[in-house]
């Protein structure tokens, strides 16, 4: 017998069986790990912070030997600051100026949407804007870079922003994932 699954826009939208999302944390969530996670029936991701072309590509294909289905989706995070213009001066080109390069291996390897994790709705308006498919709201109690906002006032304030745009991949509604500080079925359900 098959194990159950928790179908929802969002697992269909990406073909997993269960709507669980590994963060892409740099250095740690590589090909292995991104694999397990992709084999169980979540969406694999590979951390690529920091990472050449090169080395994203090996990760991407030590990923793919550990697939237990070479047809299973993952994904690749690339954290992408803004520099120049009217950017903070210290934001930092995590890319060293090869962001083109990581952006075609990634593509190349089978990309399809876009996901913008954000820590304030007014980032979420920009994501959107910008056109991506999906924004993630990470809140303070998800530990990474996007700010101290409690999920509780978070999320619901991104629902809200997401609802006014259109996913330019599916035509439907953009969509919304929770990050970080989910400890039970119930707090899953709420987000």
């Amino acid at each position: 017998m098959a194990p159950p699954s928790l179908q929802t826009p969002l697992s269909q939208l990406l073909g997993i069986q269960y709507p669980i999302i590994l963060a892409g944390m740099a250095r740690t969530s590589g090909g292995p790990l991104a694999a397990a996670v992709s084999n169980a029936g979540g969406l694999g991701v590979i951390g690529g912070l920091g990472y050449t072309p090169k080395q994203l590509q090996d990760i991407i294909d030590e990923l793919k030997a550990n697939l237990s289905d070479k047809s299973l989706p993952f994904g690749v995070d690339l954290a992408l600051p803004q520099v120049g213009g009217s950017a903070r001066k210290t934001n930092h080109d995590y890319t060293h100026g090869q962001l083109d390069e990581l952006i075609e291996v990634t593509i190349k390897n089978g990309a399809k949407l876009i996901m913008n994790m954000v820590g304030h709705p007014k980032h979420a308006i920009k994501a959107l804007t910008a056109g991506v498919d999906i924004v993630c709201a990470q809140g303070g109690e998800g530990g990474g870079h996007t700010g101290d906002i409690a999920n509780s006032i978070l999320i619901p304030a991104v629902v809200d922003v997401a609802r006014r745009f259109t996913s330019p991949l599916t035509g439907k509604p953009a969509m919304v994932v929770a990050a970080g500080g989910s400890t039970t079925g119930g707090v899953w359900r709420a987000a």
